[in-house]
């Protein structure tokens, strides 16, 4: 016998411990897909997402009696703090096992709502076996993350509030997907009250488990999925949740990486809040269908799910976000070794914001230059750019979409040089960080001496930081010192410094 959703949504015990977040409008993101965007932000409960009102509501219809040695839960971090901050509520035990890649901050978040953490495996999916064997040894009630009525009842609370909350019809909602919990829940409602309004769930790219079990017309098991998006990977749908979404949703869309971090961007600029990757899925998901198919949607929802993310992940998260933007280009080229040539490369480059510069001399010939280029429009600019390069003998190669660069070889530029390096002095400057600061600083610099290493990445603050190797003789070295203080940028001599000539000399 089939559950009536909207029924148990309606009288699902949830605000005890979840409040009833606001639905904001988000302006910038508006104006830039001409569309108008609003966040549902559940980032905003105690536990910094949706999951505690699916995890008490469930938790709160079970007797003293079953609860009576405590409850057994699996996640990978924001089921488990809804868990324990229900458990805590309700005066019982709660045991989590979470994945052992689980981020730091919601491990320490469920220790913090005296929850008792056993980290086990590399995945959900190990931590999920894990628990519900140890729940069945100790005959302790399992607490489901996604597949269970309860649960799915507790997280369809979000789409009542929408449609309560919102003063026009939205045309569709985006809801991220990890084990179909929340979209379940959403869809189950929505389409009993407002059918014409579309359910769009969003997954990771690397961990589209219901797009997979959608397409197949049954739930599959991946065989791998990334973790990038911790709070949505998942290789198998809910059972339940599997049903419920081949009747009710309405469409998949898978987002990547970049899709994720630049979407982390938007909802900071637009929040001052920074959502987690799973978190801001869903003004991915908004974001590329828009670009899409314009003129379809105009007014549309995005629940943005979670907060709970490690400070130390945001510096990977800020070097994607420009590529997810589509506000990067990553060009590798091949320049003449010639006093000179690095600052007309520079030139060619245009009035750009350079993001990046990685060069160590290769051989006595030529030199291999890695550079990220800022833009507004990348597909316009890319192909421009690679035209002018390619007139002027440069031989670039785009390397924007080409993960390997992205993620390593970015980094790996430089090392020793295949040819002996006479008279190389390194220093290292700061300048101040603006468009043309870099050009600038080459121009001045002049093409007396040849530049055999240079290092430069924008990191946001307000002070570029260059490492430059440049051959000077020692018989220029006064007339060198000059120069360096006419530039009037502050500098050090790194020469000496052990790293250096153990790496690089």
């Amino acid at each position: 016998m089939k559950n009536n959703y909207p029924d148990l949504i309606r009288k699902a015990s949830v605000y005890d411990v979840a409040t009833k977040t606001p639905l904001d409008f988000a302006p910038l993101i508006s104006k830039r897909t001409g569309s108008q965007i609003w966040f549902k932000r559940e980032d905003l409960q105690p536990v910094f997402s949706y999951k505690i009102r699916g995890a008490y509501n469930l938790m709160s219809s079970l007797s003293d009696e079953m609860m009576r040695s405590g409850v057994v839960a699996a996640s990978a971090g924001n089921h488990a703090q809804g868990v324990a901050l229900s458990a805590k509520k309700l005066g019982v035990k709660a045991t989590i096992v979470m994945p052992k890649t689980t981020p730091e901050i919601k491990v320490e978040a469920v220790v913090r709502l005296d929850g008792h953490v056993i980290l086990h495996g590399n995945s959900y999916d190990d931590a999920s076996e894990y628990a519900q064997k140890f729940a069945l040894e100790k005959n302790m009630p399992y607490i489901p993350p996604y597949d269970h009525p309860l649960v799915i009842a507790g997280q369809g609370t979000v789409g009542l509030e929408i449609l309560e909350q919102s003063t026009t019809l939205p045309d569709a909602i985006f809801v991220p997907v990890g084990g179909g919990g929340l979209i379940s829940g959403v869809a189950a409602y929505v389409k009993s009250v407002a059918p014409t309004v579309k359910i769009i769930g969003v997954e990771p790219a690397e961990a589209a488990s219901m797009s997979a079990a959608l397409s197949s017309g049954q739930r599959v098991t991946l065989d791998h999925i990334g973790i990038f998006a911790d709070g949505a990977a998942v290789k198998q749908v809910g059972e339940e949740n599997f049903r419920l979404a081949k009747e009710y949703v309405d469409e998949m869309l898978t987002v990547s990486i970049d899709e994720m971090c630049a979407a982390v961007k938007d909802i900071f600029e637009e929040t001052r809040s920074i959502a987690e990757p799973a978190g801001a899925l869903a003004l991915a998901g908004a974001k590329q269908y828009i670009t899409k198919h314009p003129n379809i949607i105009t007014n549309s929802v995005a629940i943005l799910s979670g907060a709970n993310v490690n400070f130390d992940r945001l510096r990977h998260i800020a070097e994607l976000a420009e590529l997810g933007e589509q506000r990067e280009i990553l060009i590798g080229a091949t320049l003449p070794e010639v006093a000179g040539t690095f600052r007309d490369f520079c030139h060619a480059l245009g009035p750009r914001l350079i993001t990046e510069f990685n060069y160590r001399m290769s051989n006595e010939n030529t030199a291999a230059v890695f550079a990220g280029v800022k833009v507004k429009n990348r597909d316009k600019e890319r192909e421009i750019l690679i035209d002018n390069l390619t007139d002027k003998g440069y031989l670039p190669i785009d390397m924007t979409d080409d993960e390997v660069a992205k993620m390593h070889l970015r980094f790996m530029v430089g090392g020793r040089s295949s040819v002996p390096i006479e008279d190389e002095r390194l220093l290292r400057f700061e300048f101040p960080e603006r468009a043309g600061a870099l050009l600038h600083f080459l121009s001045h610099l002049g093409d007396k001496w040849n530049i055999s290493l240079f290092h430069y990445r924008n990191h946001g603050a307000a002070y570029g930081r260059v490492l430059m190797g440049i051959q000077v003789p020692e018989s220029d070295f006064a007339d060198f010192e000059n120069t360096l203080s006419s530039l009037g940028f502050p500098y050090e001599n790194e020469t000496m410094n052990p790293a250096y000539r153990l790496f690089l000399n």
